[in-house]
């Protein structure tokens, strides 16, 4: 990979590489990402952005990608990235991302992608927005889209249905029990770190304070 290549993948945590940052169009302090899992067999993508595009060459220097691992629907109004990869999405997510993007499986229940990579069903946001937590290394890292992001450095919720808000608190209940070293979102506003190292007593009193609010009624 040439230095040119390097300069368009960072590597905040090792085993994981995070795409150039776009900007939300609804949201101009606010940055996404997507999140390379260097696997032992494979390379997996987290997260639709325009990152991959901008890093395609220097993605593809790593290897093909086995597949692109969509957190919920709203990733999809990016469009197809520059990398044909074959695109993995909740079910009940599927008829949004498939107006813009190709899907080429589902998934309908928390299950196991091989033994390091775990596919955890957290509707509440949308209703398929999908958390994935990846072992590497010994390290738990937790992609949680935008069902969790950091906001100032604060961890935050996204409600947008209040409608899902019972589902929210059942999916924040069901991590908060998770062992997590890194919490890795999809967006995070500009003065925030793209990621958050925790400990497990720092990850379930974040994630209670979000439950506090959220079950008060608030959207955030």
């Amino acid at each position: 990979m040439t230095t040119s290549d390097t300069a368009l993948l960072a590597t905040p945590v090792d085993g994981l590489m995070a795409t150039p940052t776009a900007r939300l169009p609804y949201q101009a302090d606010v940055g996404v990402r997507s999140f390379l899992l260097e696997r032992a067999h494979d390379l997996v993508i987290v997260y639709n952005s325009p990152g991959i595009t901008t890093a395609a060459t220097a993605i593809r220097t790593l290897g093909q990608p086995s597949r692109l691992l969509i957190n919920h629907g709203h990733e999809a109004m990016y469009g197809p990235s520059g990398l044909e990869v074959p695109v993995f999405v909740h079910e009940r997510d599927r008829a949004e991302t498939a107006r813009a993007l190709p899907v080429a499986g589902v998934f309908d229940r928390r299950q196991l992608i091989e033994d390091d990579l775990e596919v955890i069903p957290t509707p509440g946001h949308t209703p398929g927005t999908t958390c994935y937590l990846w072992t590497h290394d010994g390290r738990r890292i937790l992609f949680t889209g935008d069902f969790v992001w950091i906001e100032h450095g604060e961890w935050k919720a996204v409600v947008l249905d209040r409608g899902l808000r019972a589902d929210y608190l059942a999916s924040l209940a069901l991590i908060r029990e998770l062992d997590v070293d890194v919490l890795v979102p999809w967006g995070t506003s500009d003065d925030g770190p793209a990621l958050a190292v925790t400990t497990r007593e720092d990850f379930r009193s974040r994630i209670n304070r979000i439950i506090g609010r959220v079950r008060a009624g608030g959207d955030r």
